[in-house]
């Protein structure tokens, strides 16, 4: 793996082995009581190992295998000395627990749970174990000296970063400026695939490093690609293409996903993009083996016209298998650009760059072979470097990148840069797979689980774990950090997560070695664990039974076990899971399969979304336990009352968990406890915990406090929630409205960010002055948001929501003079069903300048750029002040006003840019506010609109999005500006029930056209879309039958030149459109050659079955023909079924017709006889209320010759048996086979047509008109 070897972290261990050792529990208790000497042997010989373990790595390093094995033995006995000393201490916190009582409350019990608890037996167990471990060092001490170790000290860890944090410089900008033209190019193609109906994809290919995954994230955010594509996906891929895994893995990356669990993966993935334009991307991939990706390839294929697949990939033959014609060879990054980032990452901005190191940039840059990821590597090494002779260590340590080694020695020397426990620290990361999301919260719960963070006296374990975090981050360890927003009917969460370079997890894992494991797909991948797994990651199906086999298997002293997927069934074998320091389970079986008398070492558990409804009472005697996360476990009712005995436990997730009733009691003597998401204020009794527990806790992060209601007037004082200034999100909600003054002296410290209040009884709620978020719900009796001695600023709120407040009806208690802006930071407000409120705050008067001269307005949000304003029974002004002067927003981007009656106007928003109406009864105007001419949304890109009275529309010379609907007063869309383009960019026109509306806007760049309820006169405006429509859908009104002469063309017959070039529309459905059919109606259907899904709906011209329109749409996949009564079926006479294999030359043409169609959809089509021919690729048929229809196969010219065709399958009989069945009547049909079909039975057809139903159809529903027939609901958008 190149000439420099990643070292292994062992030092960690050895310290922590040293501080267990010397713990002030051991002696306090007595545990080693009898062992003294081999203790005291112990502490003396560890410091030794310590002196010279620098000296063995960097012997290892140089490939000295000697020194090596002598790492691994001392790691092995590391671990399990670290083993023995868990045990040490489990035993003196059981000891402590016993003298504060645990044991009288276990009861009997404690015979189980405890059954070596006797000190003699437990003297003579662990003696022999200490005695094993001294035995071992002593072998290696000696080998020590044999190999000549010498004392080296470790550098110390700088402390710094307790004053300073180090700024994490984002490659993204840089990457902008250095991949600009890459990046337009890759956009161009895919773009420029718009009207092709096949698949493209566009492989980048390059090195490790090379950005390749960065540029794809460019391309994938760049907006004209987030608008041209109607679907995104992205997922990573990596070592493992298992087309069913990598199936479900797309479907789940999408934000539609359908719910199809138990579905095969590949048939969710068919429906997930069928008819729809996408854009996949498959980052890291691996695979040489063409069938897979053509496996994959068919499913994706679905899509609609213009769909594209990027990739990532190392290898060129990966890129040749998946689309040579159109690979992107990324070339290395420019020098001027890596000579930045080594820069910006080696010198600190503050400080003035030393000329003479600046010098040596260049020659380090020429290690870099163009890789931006070596010099953030070597730029992140530099920084802890001042002088010239350790740069010319590093450059003279930094191997030129090879093809064969890629940047990896490079990647390797920043990782043998880190500090021990940095080591330690990441390489653990090799647990999680490749592209995995990793809460960044929860591994530094790892680390401290682990014992990997080392001691700080003045700073907790997860202070100085973030400071890991954040240095590993610094020097690009850790990327894509983001902040993700978890929010439903009940609950907001946020958590921060990370993923890893994958060349970086290649270091992880080639550091662990065998110690990880990560399985990700079958069950078999489980069963060659090897001895040495101590960290376990399943993300696959049937855990249970994989974890069961391993363990029947062998003895595992598996640390870490991480479950992705639920568990359904019973883990066995649970007696060989007492090493575990960490598991992560979600049960969803109804029997809590844990043992806790197995667990005792166990510091993390994450039992999150779990389906228990209690906690076992022993689960208290997990002393150890150090976070206990059962957030959304909806079915938990109650905790362990002996919870008070986990003194260990620092972190407590219980959010999410709506039927817990209660707190244990006594909950204030987990002295340690800094996180406890959610707390239950139940009834004051024996068996619960009132608020006042809270008091000492030092509690951080978020906290909801529940059923308040039980609280009492003195009990929020006493719990002293104003004064934790570690808490920085504080949720408060009653189960009702109820009187209530617990708000009255509610001080927050100025720490606390986010405030939540749900059903409060009061009318004000005080002090919030320094509050980032503020959301108010169902504050019924709430009349006003502040007293009269509150500040009327709020300098720092970005975020207000006030819901479901019926008496709120102004801002402060009294409405003073306002001279100052109450809101200068606001960023989103949201107001809701707060029926009094007439207006916004009041603002002071403002100049803005106007032509020569200027003009007064009011801004009460300068800073505002969402608002949202709905139920607003009163509201009719923007601003309380009578005098004069208009409302302005001048960062507005989001404006959605929904059913408030009195409000007549809209206030000006220069920057506007999404704008919902809707249920505005008094609302005439758009410019009322406005008195020259201009434009009152100049930027607005998405317009929706749902008011009668408006007759006419604004100017939007940007808007791309535009629904109207229920405008029952609008007949001209251009009666603002003649001659001119109202909307040139527009995409996307959905207009819905406008009765009076006549004519349609000029729109070149329109793709989407929805008309719902329009006049038929409306029709003849279409053909002026139709070079640039991808989607149409026309439900016209419904009018008498037309007669086929009446019938007349949108596509310009006197413009044949268009003709020649086919429509790019892919999608079209229509109702009530006879001008599309009839022999009065000639249309170009050529002309629609990209069509893939058509629905007719209410056609009362169609007869016959339309051949020269099914001869023209060759790329058709999905057909819907819906209450077309007049339809029956082949203008033709059938043929003599005895003729059938010697076909007519017509009959041969029809039955090539559509030859893609994969789905076809018949109801309510009453006067329907026959059917036409249909192609063999046809896989979906759907039949309802075609009560007439005789025949589907057997009477239909060709389908003889079609049977005789699938003469390869040796389960091919006789094709007469097909025409005889058909030969049925379709009453009969009905009363002998809809029931069997129902209930999906295929022992109900018969036996040839089951065969080539298996060949030719996928699926087949005939569907009855019977009450108990159900109409199946995916088929109403099976077009779609």
């Amino acid at each position: 793996m190149g000439e420099v070897v990643a070292t292994m972290a062992i030092r960690p261990l050895v310290s922590m082995l040293m501080n267990k050792a010397s713990s002030y529990l051991l002696n306090k208790y007595k545990v080693m009581e009898g062992m003294e000497e081999e203790h005291r042997t112990l502490e003396r010989k560890l410091p030794a190992i310590l002196d010279v373990i620098t000296d063995a790595e960097e012997q290892a390093t140089a490939h000295r295998e000697g020194a090596k094995a002598w790492l691994q033995e001392l790691k092995r006995v590391a671990h399990a000395a670290n083993e023995v000393f868990d045990e040490f201490k489990y035993e003196a916190l059981r000891r402590e627990a016993k003298k504060k009582g645990h044991y009288s409350k276990l009861g009997f019990d404690v015979i189980k749970l405890f059954p070596t608890h006797n000190r003699i037996v437990f003297r003579y167990k662990m003696g022999r174990k200490l005695c094993r471990i001294l035995q071992a060092i002593e072998v290696l001490i000696a080998d020590m000296q044999a190999f000549g170790f010498k004392y080296q000290s470790e550098q110390p860890v700088s402390k710094d970063w307790r004053h300073t944090d180090y700024v994490i410089i984002a490659p993204q900008e840089i990457a902008n400026r250095s991949r600009g033209k890459d990046k337009k190019k890759i956009v161009d193609t895919l773009l420029g695939q718009a009207g092709n109906a096949d698949l493209a994809v566009v492989p980048i290919v390059g090195m490790g490093g090379l950005g390749k995954t960065t540029l794809a994230q460019l391309i994938y955010n760049e907006p004209k690609v987030q608008k041209h594509f109607q679907l995104l996906l992205w997922v990573c891929v990596s070592d493992t293409f298992d087309v069913n895994s990598l199936a479900k893995s797309i479907v789940e990356a999408s934000p539609r996903k359908n719910d199809d669990i138990g579905k095969p993966p590949l048939d969710r993935l068919q429906k997930l993009v069928r008819g729809q334009r996408y854009l996949l991307v498959l980052d890291d991939v691996w695979n040489r083996e063409v069938d897979k990706w053509e496996r994959l390839k068919v499913c994706l294929q679905c899509g609609g016209t213009g769909s594209a697949v990027l990739t990532t990939t190392r290898d060129n033959q990966v890129a040749e298998i998946m689309g040579a014609d159109r690979a992107y060879h990324l070339s290395d990054l420019d020098d001027s650009f890596l000579k930045e980032i080594i820069e910006s990452r080696a010198f600190s901005p503050e400080k003035e760059k030393p000329a003479v190191l600046v010098k040596m940039v260049g020659e380090i840059v020429k290690r870099c072979c163009g890789s931006p990821l070596a010099a953030i590597a070597l730029g992140s090494v530099l920084r802890t470097k001042t002088s010239v002779k350790e740069w010319k260590a590093i450059s003279s340590r930094s191997s030129i990148c090879t093809d064969e080694t890629g940047i990896l020695p490079i990647l390797k020397l920043s990782y043998n840069d880190l500090p021990s426990h940095m080591k330690q620290c990441f390489a653990f990361c090799a647990v999680f797979p490749k592209d995995y999301k990793i809460d960044v919260e929860k591994l530094i719960q790892l680390w401290i689980a682990h014992g990997f963070i080392p001691e700080h006296r003045e700073d907790s374990p997860e202070t100085v774990g973030k400071h890991i975090f954040n240095e590993l981050a610094s020097r690009s360890f850790f990327l894509d950090i983001e902040e993700l927003e978890y929010v439903d009917a009940r609950e907001y969460f946020s958590i921060t997560t990370c993923k890893i370079h994958d060349l970086m997890h290649d270091i992880a894992m080639s550091i662990m070695d065998k110690e990880c494991v990560v399985a990700t797909k079958e069950s078999s991948q489980i069963k060659w664990l090897p001895d040495t797994t101590r960290h376990l990651f399943l993300s696959c199906e049937q855990t249970e039974g994989m974890l069961n086999d391993a363990m029947e298997r062998g003895s595992l002293a598996i640390r870490t076990l991480l479950c992705d997927n639920p568990v359904w069934s019973s883990l066995q074998h649970l007696s060989k899971y007492r090493s575990l320091h960490a598991l992560k389970l979600c049960i969803k079986t109804i029997p809590f399969l844990l043992k806790p008398k197995y667990l005792h070492h166990l510091r993390y558990l994450d039992l999150s979304e779990s389906y228990i409804k209690a906690l076992p009472e022993n689960m208290s005697i997990l002393y150890s336990l150090q976070t206990l996360d059962l957030s959304k476990c909806i079915y938990l009712d109650r905790l362990p009352r002996q919870m008070k005995y986990m003194t260990s436990l620092r972190h407590l997730y219980t959010h999410g968990c709506p039927e817990l009733e209660s707190m244990p009691p006594e909950l204030g003597k987990l002295t340690n406890l800094q996180t406890l998401t959610c707390f239950v204020a139940a009834v004051t009794g024996p068996d619960c915990s009132d608020v006042a527990e809270l008091q000492h806790l030092n509690l951080g992060g978020q906290l909801e406090l529940c059923q308040i209601e039980n609280v009492t007037e003195a009990e929020p004082k006493v719990a002293n929630l104003g004064n934790k200034k570690e808490l920085s999100e504080l949720t408060l909600r009653w189960t009702f409205v109820c009187d209530s003054k617990v708000l009255d002296n509610f001080e927050p410290h100025d720490g606390l960010q986010v405030l939540k209040i749900y059903y409060y009884g009061g009318e004000c709620i005080g002090m919030m002055q320094n509050m980032v978020e503020i959301h108010l719900f169902h504050c019924e009796r709430l009349q006003f948001l502040f007293r009269r001695d509150a500040s009327f600023t709020f300098p720092k709120l970005k975020v207000l929501t006030l819901e479901h407040l019926p008496k709120f009806e102004r801002w402060w208690e009294i409405n003073a003079r306002q001279d100052q802006i109450g809101f200068p930071l606001l960023e989103k407000l949201f107001i809701k069903y707060c029926g009094m409120l007439t207006a916004l705050p009041k603002a002071p008067l403002l100049r803005e300048p106007c032509g020569g001269s200027y003009r007064l307005v009011r801004s009460p949000f300068p800073a505002l750029k969402v608002l949202e304003l709905e139920d607003l029974k009163s509201f009719q002004r923007w601003d309380v002040a009578a005098e004069g002067g208009g409302v302005l927003f001048t960062q507005l981007e989001k404006l959605s006003i929904k059913n408030c009656p009195k409000l007549m106007d809209l206030p000006r928003a220069p920057l506007l840019q999404e704008l919902e109406l809707k249920y505005l009864a008094s609302f005439q105007r758009w410019d009322a506010v406005v008195e020259e001419e201009q434009i009152l949304f100049p930027l607005l890109e998405k317009l929706s609109t749902e008011f009668p009275k408006v007759t006419e529309l604004t100017e939007a010379p940007y808007l791309q999005e535009f629904k109207l609907k229920y405008l029952e007063s609008l007949q001209r869309q251009d009666a603002v500006v003649e001659e001119q383009i109202l909307f040139p960019l527009l995409q996307k026109l959905s207009i819905q029930k406008c009765p009076r509306l006549i004519d349609l806007p000029e729109a070149p760049k329109l793709s989407s056209l929805e008309i719902q309820d329009g006049k038929q006169e409306i029709f003849h405006f279409v053909g002026r879309y139709l070079s640039s429509l991808t989607k149409l859908i026309l439900k016209l009104e419904n009018t008498e039958t037309t007669s086929e002469a009446e019938c007349v063309s949108i596509v310009p017959m006197d413009n044949k030149e268009k003709w020649n070039q086919k429509s790019p529309l892919t999608v079209m459905k229509l109702r009530c459109c006879n001008s599309f059919f009839g022999a009065g109606a000639p249309e170009p259907w050529d002309y629609f050659g990209h069509l893939e899904a058509l629905a007719i709906d209410s056609c009362d011209v169609l007869v016959h079955w339309p051949d020269k329109v099914f001869q023209s749409l060759v790329a058709l996949r999905r057909l819907s023909i819906r209450n077309c009564k007049n339809l029956t079926g082949c203008a033709q006479a059938p043929p003599d079924p005895e003729s059938s294999l010697h076909l007519p030359a017509s009959a041969t043409e029809r039955s090539q017709h559509l030859p893609g169609l994969e789905s076809i959809e018949l109801i309510n089509c009453a006067s329907l006889i026959e059917m036409f021919n249909v192609p063999e690729s046809l896989k979906e048929m759907h039949i309802f209320g075609c009560h007439e229809l005789k025949s589907i196969f057997g009477k239909q010219q060709g389908m003889s010759q079609l049977v005789q065709g699938l003469s390869c399958s040796e389960e091919y009989s006789s094709p007469i048996m097909s025409a005889e069945w058909a030969s049925e009547t379709t009453s009969h049909y009905f009363h002998k086979y809809t029931r069997a079909i129902n209930s999906s039975s295929k022992r109900a057809f018969p036996s040839s047509l089951s065969r080539v139903s298996t060949h030719m159809l996928l699926q087949w529903h005939v569907w009855g008109d019977s009450p108990s027939a159900e109409f199946p609901q995916d088929t109403e958008n099976f077009w779609q």
